[in-house]
């Protein structure tokens, strides 16, 4: 799942610069509803550590600053390189799962 979710968060920054709690909401609405920040925030750090990611500190319009997230010219390249993947991967899952159910 781990992997995954990094795959979906960079997947989302790539669509436009995001702050935390923008992403968790982003996630929820696409079914991740038991995500929680204590799962969230290392995936960011870790995408920020690889370079995928960038960080700058804003003003946030309703209290303290933010931290807005953007992806990177080599993040870009990683979300493709993982769509790939994910692709294949799936592909391969279904092949097994869903084999017996054809019928």
């Amino acid at each position: 799942m781990k992997g995954i979710l990094e795959g979906c968060v960079l997947a989302l920054i790539s669509q436009g610069e995001a702050y935390g709690y923008q992403l968790l909401s982003d996630l929820a609405a696409h079914g991740f509803t038991d995500l929680l920040e204590g799962t969230l925030y290392p995936i960011l750090t870790r995408l920020e550590r690889g370079g995928y990611i960038q960080c700058r500190k804003g003003r946030s319009p309703l209290g303290p600053g933010r931290k807005y997230y953007s992806i990177t010219d080599s993040g870009a390249a990683y979300l493709a390189a993982f769509r790939q993947s994910y692709e294949h991967v799936t592909a391969c899952a279904d092949s097994i799962l869903k084999k017996g159910n054809e019928e």
